[in-house]
């Protein structure tokens, strides 16, 4: 038997949806994400549990068609994501603990370059990243204890292939996949 999908994601995936064909698709997909994330009593205990060695991420819907998809980002005290990218528009909300994230200028071929501070998301904030408004960046656990983000990407973003940006300079394709498992299965619309 499937596992009913909470009400509050099933309101976002809803909106998401019928915002596909909309010029303005990502203020609608961002208003949509703010509004979930602004409550923390939704997301099952299941998809929010770190991993002691490094952070990962849980499948909470992927359209059919691929056109979006929403996963929980799950971080242990000092777990940290590579130098990335996207290749993709992206809306990140902030669901518990904090975050840090760090932006990059990364050519693929010399090392990258921080750009400006960190930005710390807190619960209830929203960050947009894609190739239009920055797409490269590391983010971090900025909290002492376990923080869960919301990442909602405009395709199936653990079958989508990006890049990591080594320290050294040069890039690498990656996909990344999901941690899904027989009690953390994806949510229907």
């Amino acid at each position: 038997m499937p596992t009913p999908t909470p009400a509050a994601l099933a309101r976002c995936i809803a909106k998401v949806a019928q915002a596909l064909a909309a010029p303005s698709l990502q203020a609608e997909a961002a208003t949509a994400l703010s509004r979930l994330v602004a409550r923390d009593d939704w997301l099952p205990a299941a998809y929010a549990q770190p991993h002691a060695d490094y952070y990962q991420q849980y499948l909470l819907h992927a359209d059919p068609a691929g056109c979006f998809s929403i996963v929980s980002f799950v971080w242990g005290p000092g777990q940290a994501t590579p130098i990335h990218d996207h290749g993709v528009w992206g809306i990140v909300g902030q669901l518990r603990g904090a975050e840090a994230s760090q932006r990059f200028a990364a050519d693929g071929h010399a090392p990258p370059t921080p750009i400006g501070a960190p930005h710390i998301l807190r619960p209830g904030d929203i960050d947009v990243i894609g190739p239009d408004v920055g797409d490269v960046h590391q983010v971090s656990n900025a909290h002492a204890g376990v923080s869960v983000s919301i990442h909602l990407y405009g395709t199936d973003i653990g079958r989508h292939q990006r890049h990591v940006y080594p320290a050294t300079g040069g890039r690498k394709p990656f996909i990344s996949g999901y941690v899904n498992g027989p009690d953390t299965p994806p949510f229907s619309a």
